[in-house]
């Protein structure tokens, strides 16, 4: 699939939104509940995060990322990201593109490594993905993350160095 990723703009939010709200509601990949569309903007584009969108050749939106560092000072070097991608999208290669993308992006912005903090572990198309584009498991949280439909699921702490 062709992809353009670019970087957000405020009027992207609609169309992000669209992509986010149900994967937060679902309760299967993100701790967020519950969350207004204005708590969501907040986490998402917030102000120190990077944000960028992923089209199709028409401007669909396809997926959305983001970019932070992951701790402040002594740790700022190091990067987390986020990933959403749409229903339709899903299994095409956009999420592998995104994430390629973003460490491109990091290097850019002079992040030396990559690290997720919390990859549910039943989530394993990301788990593998993420795997297969070079990221080990570090550490795994046993029972964090109360599932919608598993109840308590383990979490992998994931990382990548990127120079």
């Amino acid at each position: 699939m062709s992809v353009i990723i670019r970087k957000a703009e405020d009027e992207d939010w609609e169309n992000c939104w669209s992509i986010i709200e149900p994967v937060f509601a679902a309760g299967e990949t993100y701790p967020h509940e519950n969350c207004t569309s204005d708590q969501g903007r907040e986490y998402w584009f917030g102000s120190s995060n990077n944000v960028y969108v992923a089209e199709d050749e028409s401007g669909n939106t396809l997926g959305t990322y983001m970019l932070k560092a992951n701790v402040t000072g002594r740790g700022a070097h190091v990067c987390n990201c986020g990933y959403i991608v749409s229903p339709a999208a899903r299994g095409k290669g956009v999420a592998s593109q995104m994430c390629e993308h973003s460490q491109q992006e990091a290097k850019r912005l002079d992040f030396h490594a990559m690290q997720f903090n919390y990859v549910v572990a039943t989530n394993t198309g990301a788990v593998d993905l993420w795997k297969r584009l070079g990221f080990d498991i570090i550490g795994t949280l046993p029972g964090v993350f109360r599932h919608a439909s598993k109840g308590m699921v383990d979490a992998h702490i994931m990382f990548k160095k990127l120079i």
